[in-house]
């Protein structure tokens, strides 16, 4: 416990960071630089065999018959809207609180990005609120999942079903995530990841890809990604310069086969935030609360006397714990604790600040619906530190600090 803690020799405590790279990096630098000088010596920069080579191990891993390289998880998803015909007049459901990325591209290809709420237990896409908006212009579905936690997947192409519409994966936070014992990104019509260096499976910059079984709209996708070129210099369609470098795709040939292993040790890590965090005073764990009607869950916290919710992992998914994301559930304590946490040396970050539709850029949409629960965890999510190479003490460290927190605050 932290009851001695102090101001004054807050600074003798080791930091703990939310994510640091170097020390999963630093495991492979040989055959990291094998792999650039080989690189170099050849000169083959832009697709090639080091693509195709990524792209047949992704696609194995993911469990499709195809996966396209693409240069970012957001060009995944522009990509997956392009190759679809999607445009000015259709819309697009996609869930309010989530990266800017999976509206954006919506904006970006004429069409109208229409926000569902979320579910306050697993963050995802609303299944009722998803059904009440689907319309005949509704042209795309795009789930997120949230966190590395896969979606009502199932229930979502029932759902898209009812007017035939593509469901797109965005499995940016989540490769080796699954659903019912189903991968992540081989559900949908498409899988679009993000490699950015946070991420699961992480690059050295941006880079992303694409998943499909349907093998014609692999093919789409592969000349979308080249500015619409096939064969050389001829141009059927508009695309954009969305190709992963060979450089990205060699790096990541050589992270993929550990990503099992660095998915158990976050999972690990979140087992040891659950059974830690859990016997505190005022917390909550996520599945305890069985009911996902906002007004009722939170009356019942309140009930409680809860402070903070941590996350659930359903019974039939498979995380990958990309964050580890708790609510923090009074009013304006969630900065508080962000204060608190940062002056103890412990990292954490807001994933999101504010829901899609309070982005000024989105102003002029105006959802015919509220969207409470994603304006409610846009004021109290916060994420705490879960990469695979965090130490014992520091695990330790945070619980310490979050203990200490309660204590003040009770």
């Amino acid at each position: 416990m932290l009851g001695n803690v102090s101001n004054e020799n807050k600074q003798e405590y080791a930091t703990v960071p939310l994510v640091e790279l170097r020390r999963q990096n630093a495991e492979f630098e040989d055959e990291f630089l094998s792999e650039l000088r080989r690189i170099l010596g050849s000169s083959q920069f832009i697709l090639g065999k080091d693509v195709e080579d990524f792209e047949a191990r992704l696609a194995d891993y993911v469990g499709t018959r195809n996966a396209v390289g693409v240069s970012s998880g957001t060009d995944a998803l522009l990509a997956s809207l392009i190759a679809l015909g999607i445009g000015s007049g259709d819309e697009v459901l996609v869930p309010a609180f989530t990266f800017f990325a999976t509206a954006g591209v919506v904006s970006r290809v004429g069409a109208t990005p229409v926000f569902t709420d979320v579910c306050p237990v697993c963050f995802n896409m609303d299944l009722d609120d998803l059904q009440d908006k689907l319309t005949e212009k509704t042209a795309a579905v795009i789930p997120v999942h949230l966190f590395g936690q896969a979606a009502e997947m199932e229930e979502i192409k029932q759902i898209a079903g009812q007017q035939g519409v593509p469901v797109i994966e965005d499995c940016a936070q989540a490769i080796g995530a699954r659903h019912r014992g189903q991968q992540v990104g081989s559900i949908g019509t498409l899988g679009c990841f993000s490699f950015f260096p946070t991420k699961n499976l992480s690059g050295f910059g941006d880079a992303g890809a694409i998943t499909t079984n349907d093998d014609d709209l692999a093919e789409t996708l592969r000349r979308v990604r080249n500015h619409g070129m096939h064969p050389k210099y001829e141009h059927g369609m508009i695309g954009g310069n969305f190709r992963i470098d060979a450089m990205q795709a060699a790096l990541l040939k050589v992270k993929l086969p550990h990503l099992d292993r660095w998915l158990a040790q976050r999972a690990a890590h979140a087992g040891f935030y659950d059974a830690e965090l859990g016997t505190l005073p005022g917390v909550v764990r996520a599945e305890e609360v069985d009911c996902c009607c906002l007004a009722r869950q939170q009356a019942r916290l309140g009930e409680q006397g809860a402070a903070l919710v941590l996350p659930v992992a359903y019974q039939h998914n498979h995380p990958t714990w990309n964050q580890y994301t708790i609510r923090v559930l009074q009013p304006g304590a969630r900065d508080r604790l962000v204060d608190f946490l940062r002056s103890h040396g412990v990292g954490c970050e807001i994933y999101y600040p504010k829901s899609l539709d309070q982005q000024p850029c989105f102003a002029a949409l105006c959802p015919q619906k509220p969207l409470p629960v994603s304006h409610l965890l846009a004021e109290q999510c916060l994420s705490l530190p879960i990469f695979p190479e965090l130490e014992p003490g520091e695990l330790r460290r945070v619980v310490d600090v979050l203990s200490s927190w309660l204590e003040q605050s009770a």
